[in-house]
This record gives C-alpha cells, structure tokens and sequence, in this order.
C-alpha cells in the first residue's frame, strides 16, 4: 500500500535533485530515503529510478508516478491547510438532534445568533422524540433532557427545568380549578404517549408517599402537540418550564396544584461522541447553547 508520505518523499528527491539533498529537506537520512523509494518501487511493481552514485534518471513509469504524485500531495497539503483553517474558524455541516419542543423553544430562538457569529458552519437541526443512536443517525451533538443512561456518550450539562401541573384559563372556567391531587380524576388528563415514567406527575395522594402516576385520557408523542392541547384548552398537562415559562407569564397557561407540587427538575445536557479531539464546530455550538440557556428565566427554577 503506497502512502502519501512516501510520495512525498519520492518528489522531494526529484526536485531537489539528490537523496541526501531530499533527506534534509524532510528531516530524515539518507538511507531512510532510499529505502523509501525502494519500498515504493516495490510496492507498485516497476522502476522509477535508474540510479548511480552520481545522478539519477526518471523512467518513464517515474515521470507518469511524478505527474499525478505532485497532484496527490498538493490535495494532502491542501486539506491538511483547510484542517488547520477549521481549527482556527469552525466551518463544516453541524448535526443537531433534540426533541421537538426544545429545539422549538430553546434553540431555534437562537440560531440566528449563532449563524451571525460562525457563519461558516452549515446547521442541520433535526428532531426525534425518543433517544436516538448518534452514529446511526449521523449526529454530531444530541439534547437530551431527564437522567442520563449510562453510555459511551460524553455529556455537557446546560441547566435544568421544573415541572408544573398547567391548564387554559378557558379549561378552568369550564370546568373548574381543583383543589386537591384526588379532584384530578374528574378532570381530562393530557400526556404522553411513551415513555410511561414522563406520565409521572410531582404531585402525591394524601393516601400515598407515590408520586401519582397518570393515565392521560388524551395521548401524544410530542410535548408540543400536548402544549398546543393545553392552549386550546383541552385539559390539564404536566410540562417542563422551557417549553412553558412564556405561556405562564402571559397567563396563556395557568400553574394548577402549584401548592401541592413538589420541585422536580429536569437536567439537560448536550450528547456526543469524542473518540479524538472534538472538531472546533461541535465544540462551539455547545459552549454557546450552555451560555445562551445559562441566562433563560426558566433555566434552573
């Protein structure tokens, strides 16, 4: 197998005209240059070289290996140019992977910022509401929210958010506000279609030391389409505060329980591989999603 060091080699030696003078150039003797050039030959199968102890004389099979050697190393030189640029300024395609309501609420928001301050690096934001397989989805970096399992994954914590019971003013007009965990069993229950435990809501039973496990009478896949369910005043829901500080603020969703809920945060981090060194694009994009959210109202309540 013919490497491009060897090649390297192979046309210093033509255009510096001698081994030992070639041999300097790159830092090596001349014998390790001579045995370069026979491994070459070697390897694919011909003479390039007719050698004396005085000059030296290009075959025919040599000058066609020069013509597209030259070419060969100018690429390598020239990737190894654009590599060295990447390190300095982040460029290349971006892959990021979060649930739906987070990237709607917590990182779209501020792409544009991003984009403005490394223009050079190509986003693709994708969404998934399960956990999903990084190297089979040829992901760069993943946001997951909720205990981390335990993985091959190197992980960047970025804050934390609450839980709340929440409602529409329009529901709770309609069919009142309840005043203990117990009246929840007369009220239209919004909630997850998997994973069971996000069904866990951080209220208890006077009769129980549980948290109460929910059976949503409405189910979704998404926490936004359950978030659009509660505007719409379609029932009650139990949300995280990134997707929902706003809503409350405006008063579009009202805290139901909020007496009798218990603090219960999220944490959330940023997921990736690191086999070697973490290319300059992934590890921009995360030291700016960490300081953007580090500051959002709702990050740490």
């Amino acid at each position: 197998m013919t490497n491009s060091d060897d090649l390297l080699t192979f046309v210093t030696v033509i255009d510096s005209g001698s081994i030992s003078a070639a041999a300097e150039q790159r830092g090596l003797t001349p014998s390790a240059v001579s045995r370069t050039l026979t491994r070459l030959e070697q390897n694919l199968q011909t003479t390039l070289l007719n050698r004396t102890t005085r000059r030296m004389h290009l075959t025919e099979e040599g000058r066609f290996l020069l013509e597209h050697a030259r070419a060969i190393v100018a690429q390598m030189q020239a990737m190894q140019e654009t590599l060295a640029t990447r390190r300095q300024s982040p460029a290349g395609r971006l892959r990021v992977n979060a649930a739906s309501p987070f990237m709607l609420h917590a990182i779209v928001p501020h792409i544009g910022v991003f984009r403005r301050n490394y223009p050079h690096i190509e986003l693709q934001l994708n969404t998934h509401e399960l956990n999903i397989d990084l190297l089979e989805q040829s992901t760069d970096v993943a946001i997951r929210i909720g205990a981390l399992q335990n993985s091959t994954l190197h992980a960047r914590h970025l804050g934390n958010s609450a839980l709340k019971l929440l409602a529409s003013p329009d529901y709770l007009s309609r069919y009142g506000t309840p005043e203990t965990v117990e009246a929840l069993e007369a009220h239209t229950l919004l909630g997850f279609t998997q994973p069971e435990s996000l069904n866990l809501w951080p209220v208890r039973r006077a009769d129980t030391d549980n948290q109460l496990m929910t059976i949503p009478d409405v189910a979704a896949s998404s926490g936004e389409t359950l978030r659009q369910l509660a505007l719409a005043g379609q029932g009650i829901v139990c949300l995280s505060d990134f997707m929902t500080y706003e809503d409350v603020r405006h008063e579009r969703l009202i805290p139901v329980l909020p007496h009798l809920t218990e603090k219960q945060v999220q944490p959330i981090h940023a997921v990736y591989y690191r086999n070697s060194p973490l290319a300059l694009r992934i590890q921009c994009f995360i030291d700016f999603i960490q300081k953007t959210l580090s500051i959002q109202p709702w990050n740490g309540r």
